[in-house]
């Protein structure tokens, strides 16, 4: 039975509300006022390190999801006035909807997706060595040792803003907000499941760490959630997403000058000639030539797009709440097994989607001066994560004597853990100490695991001038 009284509650980790509209304000102050939302203006949504202050950052994208997510919520409120224990919880509802897409992004690393590559890539070439140099472990730990090499080594963006909202900001978010985060279900610690098992899009990559499981498990118990299920109101923020990045990227390759306004309109002809597709062509070929007509040449891509992006989004949107509801058992349950822009493939509104991602991948995530940006990118990380690698080489009796300001005598060690952040060796410190000490051997490869978090947290937390300014400090590069 579909009741969104127990999904939308009070319940909070410290100091619970007794009103739900008041719970959700506290929500919403808490989030905006975050530092770690403020940051996401000086990260890339696609160009990295980029000056123009007209092209998207992960803060302005995630203001245009926001808004996405609100015209969705408000759509399907309006089909289901006064039913499934929505009395009440209608604010509720849009404001947990738009606040999800807001920070959607937060674990996001700088330098856009191709970071969280390298970070990966860093940790299984480099950092795993470090720790297997380390200490031998008994084939009693060897399970336990592989299962947290296997958590470092499946950093995402995903996972990591669950870690930051209830660990590293200690925002103390409701439950209802936390849940409605988890974009994919799986542990970084499982297995990928294949394509035809169930849940295998809801678990197609990591929704949280190891260090964040027993959070996850308490929040999906309060809010009856069951294993690998996912909570209704993150289908609407995935959608609204979707729905933003089709006219952005493009809009973005045209302010940097990658693309002109005739060469997106070929563009899109040819591609939608190559796939049949109707629907979007007749809609881009209509606002095209009205553009043409009206406008003066530097006004006619403005038009255009602003035509096309009212058009196309009050469609989509007005599909995603059909999908929605027609599915809103499964969707309520959390076992709905799709995106709800993905799900009817035969759908001209998916054809129109798959013309649009195509045309990104080709044109513009492809383009020779991005992909040497996001090179540049990997080389400023994977730096960065080499020069702070000396302090996962330390025993863990060193470093427990670095954290609390002891001398050791490794000087860069000592010299580096001041650049950290004070909140996320906080972090580290709290989840050490509440180590068991029965095994040892289990207690050190712990706690080397925390140390490796608390690294890419540091890491994946900067923006990208700020790690472009920390590579030429250690590098000694003016």
């Amino acid at each position: 039975m579909i009741d969104y009284s127990k999904k939308i509650t009070l319940h909070r980790e410290l100091y619970p509300m007794r009103d739900i509209d008041m719970s959700i304000e506290s929500d919403r102050g808490r989030i905006i006022s975050a530092p770690s939302l403020r940051r996401l203006q000086k990260k890339t949504q696609v160009f990295p390190l980029e000056l123009n202050a007209a092209v998207r950052s992960r803060l302005t994208h995630s203001l245009e999801v926001a808004q996405n997510a609100r015209y969705i919520s408000k759509t399907i409120l309006k089909k289901c006035k006064n039913k499934f224990g929505l009395e009440n919880l209608e604010d509720a509802f849009i404001s947990t909807a738009e606040m999800t897409s807001l920070l959607h992004d937060i674990g996001n690393p700088p330098f856009g997706h191709f970071a969280e590559v390298a970070i990966n890539d860093w940790m299984s070439k480099k950092g795993v060595k470090i720790l297997d140099d380390l200490f031998e472990v008994s084939v009693s730990n060897q399970a336990f040792k592989n299962m947290l090499v296997e958590d470092i080594c499946n950093f995402d963006g995903n996972a990591q803003a669950i870690r930051v909202v209830t660990k590293l900001q200690r925002l103390n978010l409701s439950y209802t907000q936390i849940a409605s985060i988890l974009k994919y279900t799986r542990a970084a610690y499982e297995s990928k499941p294949k394509k035809n098992e169930p849940q295998s899009y809801l678990k197609k990559k990591p929704g949280f760490y190891y260090s964040e499981k027993e959070i996850v498990n308490k929040v999906c118990d309060a809010l009856d959630i069951n294993k690998g299920c996912r909570f209704p109101l993150t289908y609407i923020m995935e959608a609204a997403d979707d729905i933003s990045y089709l006219n952005a990227d493009i809009e973005d390759a045209v302010d940097k000058g990658i693309l002109q306004f005739d060469d997106v309109y070929n563009l899109i002809k040819i591609e939608c000639e190559k796939m049949g597709e109707t629907y979007l062509f007749e809609l881009v070929d209509k606002f095209y030539k009205k553009a043409k007509e009206k406008e003066d040449t530097p006004y006619q891509f403005n038009l255009f797009l602003t035509l096309t992006r009212a058009s196309l989004t009050h469609a989509l949107v007005t599909h995603v709440t059909e999908v929605y509801l027609n599915n809103h058992e499964e969707i309520y349950n959390g076992t709905f097994n799709y995106a709800l822009l993905e799900f009817d493939k035969q759908s001209k509104y998916t054809k129109a989607i798959q013309v649009l991602q195509n045309i990104s991948v080709k044109a513009i995530y492809n383009n020779k001066d991005i992909q040497t940006l996001e090179l540049k990118g990997h080389k400023i990380l994977t730096s960065l994560l080499e020069s702070y690698s000396v302090l996962l080489e330390l025993s863990d009796e060193d470093f427990t004597k670095l954290v609390n300001d002891e001398r050791i005598s490794c000087y860069v060690s000592i010299r580096l853990i001041r650049r950290l952040s004070s909140k996320h060796i906080v972090a580290y410190k709290n989840s050490v100490n509440a180590l068991s000490k029965d095994n040892i051997e289990k207690y050190k490869i712990e706690e080397w695991y925390y140390r490796a978090r608390l690294l890419i947290d540091y890491i994946s937390g900067m923006t990208d001038d700020f790690a472009l300014d920390e590579y030429r400090t250690l590098s000694a590069i003016k």
